[in-house]
């Protein structure tokens, strides 16, 4: 991925996903934003940004993008993806939550073909603290350093990064997948970005209840990273039976194990792969500090 303040970001819609504290933010933070795309609104300015009515108009006027951060409404998430995927835009942040499966589906087969990385939908983005900032990731909470971040959830992921920063212990990317049912990049990607990063030195991940994603990237980091992992499971009280509304499984399936998706599964999993779990977010600098010695 391109991931330095000299790659060229695109803001794609201006819905409820996204306002003019979070551009500013951006802006502030180094990020190389070009503008933005809003159909109707070509020629006009929409928070300080230039904006145009076609993506293939942005790439005409300041030549090949590196990043669309798309911010449209969810049943509009498709065809903003594709237009921009058919403008080689490689790297893909979806905020916009609530995606229709389906859609979701259709464009990962799309981003696959064309290689290209989808991060979300439902994420507030990622952030290389000191570089650059892609998303509603509020800066101030992180600080560079040499701890990887690769989350599930939004808010837990910055929370995460200011127990950090407290404890003097800074980071060197941090990412939200997204917590929509479908998302794109997986915990197995970032994990392999993040032990393949020099600056990084150890990794956390964040999960949550619904689908398997955690007990796959246990299997994954005992058998392939070679760093020190931590984990954290949000939702270990909650009752039995009960889903998180944005990342609950899509269907029942007959025979089933009754664990799946359970906040007890992933901590059983991690216990398997000998990741240490934190029990609350505050632990997590203790048990880097303790890994990395």
């Amino acid at each position: 991925m391109n991931l330095t303040p000299d790659s060229k970001v695109l803001i794609q819609g201006f819905s409820e996903f996204i306002s003019a504290t979070h551009v500013a933010q951006m802006k502030a933070y180094g990020t190389n934003l070009v503008g933005g795309v809003n159909p109707g609104y070509g020629g006009q300015q929409l928070h300080d940004l230039l904006v145009f009515d076609l993506v293939e108009e942005v790439v005409a006027e300041f030549g090949q993008i590196d990043t669309t951060i798309i911010c449209v409404h969810p049943y509009q998430v498709l065809d903003a993806a594709l237009e921009a995927i058919a403008s080689d835009i490689r790297q893909l942040i979806i905020i916009s939550a609530g995606v229709p499966p389906l859609d979701m589906v259709e464009l990962l087969r799309k981003a696959e073909a064309k290689e290209t990385v989808v991060v979300g939908p439902n994420s507030p983005g990622i952030i290389v603290p000191g570089k650059i900032l892609l998303g509603t990731q509020p800066s101030e909470f992180y600080t560079p350093g040499s701890v990887g971040i690769v989350s599930r959830s939004s808010t837990l992921t910055y929370e995460i990064a200011w127990e950090l920063t407290r404890a003097d212990l800074g980071q060197s990317i941090s990412v939200s997948i997204g917590s929509d049912a479908i998302v794109g990049s997986s915990f197995l990607q970032w994990l392999q970005i993040l032990d393949e990063d020099d600056k990084t030195e150890a990794i956390v991940i964040v999960g949550q209840p619904g689908g398997g994603s955690e007990e796959v990237a246990a299997r994954y980091i005992a058998e392939a990273i070679d760093k020190p992992v931590i984990g954290y499971i949000a939702g270990t009280h909650a009752p039995p039976g009960k889903h998180w509304r944005q990342t609950g499984t899509l269907a029942a399936v007959i025979g089933r194990d009754p664990d799946f998706g359970t906040a007890k599964s992933k901590l059983a999993a991690f216990k398997k792969a000998n990741v240490p779990v934190a029990e609350r977010p505050s632990q997590i600098p203790e048990l880097i500090k303790k890994a990395l010695n």
